[in-house]
């Protein structure tokens, strides 16, 4: 997997019911460091671009932790969201911060002024369950619970909407590094394709749908492309992540031990060769994608495990 020598680089963080965020290493499942998130849940966890810091979305709040130091406590908390904050991400540069929560909103935060400031924010009509940053920088794509796909371009303001199926909820959504293809998935386990084309400057993301399949006998929780763009991951309250070859989407692997639970997050390392796993069986796991089976698993948290971020050397 990584050796000593890359340890100082890589980052495995998880979060869960337990109200504790969780450092740690890779090559041995030691956890070396424990934060506490004591007023509620972890929905989500995204590591910043240098590396120095780390986002948790919770009830009402985003709390940011020190990663370079031994602060068990939250440095800067990002507040004003009335309800769960659902999604955390960052702009490349780390310059913003944007989330997405269930009072409907998906809000933007400057991240280079001192305060905690929210300069932009996008309004929907349901609850936002993800906001996904396409690699262009400036569109967003947002899914709601009453199953719309929304671009909000940051540039202009301008927005448009995608209705993939009616009655299902938008749980993920995932864009590939190359900017080519988009998936979603939702509540009753289908995953949806799109290919992506980017028009002149200035001018939108245009979006052509390419496939549907069935993913998942239940809920299909999370979705994210691998590095390399040639795997997709998904995970399930079916007690399951599956990884899909990109080129025809079809199973390259399904990833399961006895009584993992529910699967609720999942992260690729840098090279395409591994994928972590978060599942409510309180246990974060690596699992080799080439043989389908679980490397390691890094068993510490009390409650379950639903959320996960991953950064290393070449991320």
């Amino acid at each position: 997997m990584f050796d000593k020598s890359e340890m100082d680089q890589v980052l495995l963080a998880t979060g869960g019911y337990d109200h504790t965020i969780k450092l740690w290493h890779t090559h041995s499942g030691i956890c070396y460091r424990t934060m506490q998130h004591a007023e509620s849940q972890v929905n989500a966890l995204e590591i910043t671009p240098d590396k120095q810091l780390i986002a948790a979305a919770s009830y009402q709040h985003i709390y940011m932790y020190d990663l370079n130091s031994n602060n068990p406590n939250a440095i800067v908390n990002y507040d004003g969201t009335t309800k769960n904050v659902t999604d955390v991400g960052f702009q490349v540069d780390g310059k913003w911060m944007y989330s997405g929560g269930e009072d409907c909103r998906v809000r933007l935060w400057d991240l280079r002024s001192k305060g905690t400031q929210c300069p932009k924010i996008f309004e929907v009509l349901a609850p936002v369950t993800c906001v996904c940053l396409h690699p262009n920088q400036v569109e967003l794509f947002v899914g709601d619970q009453s199953g719309i796909i929304h671009r909000w371009d940051l540039k202009t303001d301008h927005n448009e909407q995608l209705i993939p199926e009616s009655d299902a909820m938008i749980l993920d959504i995932a864009i590939d590094p190359l900017g080519t293809h988009m998936a979603a998935v939702n509540n009753k386990g289908r995953c949806y394709i799109w290919s992506l084309k980017s028009g002149k400057i200035d001018e939108p993301t245009k979006m052509n749908p390419k496939h549907k399949f069935e993913a998942h006998k239940r809920h299909a929780l999370k979705c994210e492309f691998s590095p390399d763009s040639r795997y997709l991951v998904t995970t399930s309250a079916d007690q399951t992540a599956k990884i899909w070859n990109t080129g025809d989407f079809s199973l390259r692997q399904e990833l399961k031990v006895e009584n993992q639970r529910w699967v609720w997050d999942a992260a690729f390392s840098s090279d395409s060769q591994y994928v972590f796993t978060a599942s409510s069986d309180g246990c974060a796991k690596i699992w080799n994608i080439e043989t389908g089976s679980m490397e390691k698993e890094y068993a510490g948290h009390q409650k379950a495990i639903t959320a996960l971020a991953f950064r290393d050397c070449a991320v």
